[in-house]
């Protein structure tokens, strides 16, 4: 699963990388993040139309980290759906209406996930490993959005929509299975115009949930990053201390 990632990257360098069009105004209220944890605000890649001339555009927004269908009764649904697993994101009720129009991608510079002792080991600790491309590049991670209208709140009120998103997960390929059964779903450039294009309904899609990703470099880290408290660039740092073995 993918449970915790980083996101640092400057906006502009992410508009320039995702040729995006439109930043919303509350991008301003997100620091960088060495730590993004679920209910956390995340950037989200979007092509939705654009408010003022109905064109679809590029966008890059703020979303809530954990999706909350929109058929939920409250958003603490939410919490136990950060993660969508691909084989079921097609039929699932609370996935299926989003992956057929609203697909999106969280960018990241990299995502945690911690590797259970082997069998036999003395040790009792997770390790950690901090995942991510070799080059530096970006990882866009493919995810899902979906919008939520709370009825407690007035029409008139401009917090009466919430805006959440999930990532997508599939079985991790054999050069990280030895650290998780699981990965997200990481797309490389050529897959990006295809995933995000509300044209492209889920039929369309649906191949791209076992594109091929990206070359990911797993590096052994502090496990600092355990406690979502903690929260700087000293987290991605390799721990010469780590037990890249455990």
């Amino acid at each position: 699963m993918c449970g915790r990632y980083a996101s640092f990257r400057e906006d502009q360098a992410l508009a320039d990388e995702f040729a995006i069009a439109t930043l919303a105004d509350d991008l301003r209220l997100l620091g960088p993040s060495w730590n993004v944890a679920p209910t956390d605000g995340v950037r989200m890649v979007v092509e939705r139309a654009d408010k003022e001339t109905g064109e679809i555009t590029r966008q890059l927004r703020v979303a809530r980290w954990g999706l909350v269908p929109s058929w939920a009764k409250d958003p603490s649904i939410g919490n136990r759906m950060i993660n969508a697993r691909s084989e079921s994101v097609p039929d699932k009720s609370a996935f299926a209406r989003p992956f057929a129009s609203r697909r999106a991608l969280l960018p990241a510079d990299g995502y945690f996930e911690w590797k259970k002792p082997d069998e036999g080991s003395t040790s009792k600790r997770k390790q950690p490993y901090y995942l991510h491309t070799g080059d530096g590049s970006v990882v866009a991670l493919a995810g899902l959005y979906e919008f939520w209208k709370d009825p407690s709140k007035a029409d008139d009120d401009p917090a009466r929509w919430l805006v959440s998103a999930t990532v997508i997960t599939r079985p991790a390929l054999p050069d990280l299975a030895h650290i998780h059964d699981r990965q997200p779903l990481m797309l490389r450039p050529q897959d990006w115009d295809r995933w995000l294009d509300p044209a492209v309904g889920a039929d369309g899609a649906r191949d791209l949930l076992e594109a091929e990703p990206p070359t990911i470099v797993a590096t052994p880290v502090s496990t600092q990053v355990n406690a979502v408290r903690n929260n700087g660039p000293e987290l991605i740092e390799p721990d010469p201390d780590a037990d890249a073995t455990s």
